[in-house]
């Protein structure tokens, strides 16, 4: 099960991790981001060693969305180091996911 995080603890679970985070921003209600979710949760199985995955509910939290201009869900965003690396592309498909993951931090594609 995918960890949720806020903008309380966000920089403990994400900025203080010891590994490359990736945050997917969500909604309630919002059909794309519970698809993603699924997906992530299958990913998470598989690169749980070298990532850690959490969710962010923006109808809970607004000052980490706000800071990254998050204009649409779902979004996904890593974190590598405590700082920001990139947003990932290819929502909703695991392996395109996982290549771009792997192509930006060090992990095994």
């Amino acid at each position: 099960m995918i960890e949720e995080v806020t903008d309380r603890d966000f920089a403990r679970q994400v900025e203080q991790a010891s590994m490359p985070v990736l945050v997917e921003f969500w909604q309630p209600g919002c059909g794309h981001c519970g698809a993603l979710l699924a997906q992530l949760e299958q990913l998470q199985v598989e690169v749980g060693a070298a990532v850690k995955i959490v969710k962010m509910n923006v109808q809970e939290n607004f000052q980490i969305p706000a800071e990254l201009e998050i204009s649409s869900l779902p979004a996904l965003a890593l974190f590598d180091g405590g700082a920001f690396v990139r947003f990932i592309g290819g929502i909703g498909k695991k392996d395109e996911i996982r290549k771009q993951l792997s192509a930006s931090v060090n992990m095994k594609p």
